[in-house]
């Protein structure tokens, strides 16, 4: 039987931050698609914006409500310093398609922002989003540590036809997904 997604979540926020790290090291191979810690040459990758970014977006952990029709996701992981330390307190923003390939232009509808917990976990419930003129399926994201530089970058699925002909898209920002019993779960570390 698959976990659920709730139970994956309660796990992921239940482990302690350093045995996480060491373990997802010593358990499963690591995602080789997150950036390694250990030089600032590793940092996530940015992307571009896009031009449907929109400021002020709510602060809210749960998005599925905006698009009730969509396949379910929950979308989790850590903000990690350069040296694998997590970083409390960092922003972490989303906006994305819905299921049909269009944004919310007037209002925040699968738009959100959050900060990082103690132990710099960061999670969102939202919807898988559609492919879309010239795009395979992908998150917008920004994530800023406390007084640093402000990432802005985009996250994409394994294994979609389209990530071959999308010019922004990179093996290095692929989501680890997870098919559950209520959905999927898609993880990604961010190096900042």
């Amino acid at each position: 039987m698959l976990p659920t997604r709730r139970s994956l979540l309660t796990t992921f926020l239940a482990i302690p931050v350093l045995p996480i790290i060491q373990e997802a090291a010593a358990q499963r191979p690591r995602v080789p698609l997150t950036p390694a810690c250990g030089n600032d040459r590793d940092l996530t990758l940015a992307r571009t914006a896009g031009p449907f970014y929109k400021p002020d977006a709510p602060m809210r952990h749960e998005l599925f409500a905006d698009s009730p029709d969509g396949e379910r996701i929950t979308l989790a992981g850590y903000v990690l310093d350069a040296n694998c330390r997590p970083l409390a307190n960092s922003l972490v923003e989303i906006w994305h398609a819905d299921e049909t390939g269009a944004y919310d232009t007037s209002g925040f509808r699968l738009r959100a922002h959050q900060f990082t917990d103690a132990n710099g976990r960061w999670w969102f419930g939202t919807i898988v989003p559609a492919r879309y003129g010239g795009r395979t399926r992908h998150y917008h994201l920004r994530v800023q540590r406390r007084g640093g530089s402000l990432l802005t970058t985009q996250l994409f699925f394994p294994n979609e036809p389209a990530n071959a002909t999308d010019g922004l898209y990179s093996d290095a920002l692929l989501l680890d997904i997870r098919d559950t019993a209520d959905g999927k779960f898609g993880r990604f570390d961010f190096v900042v």
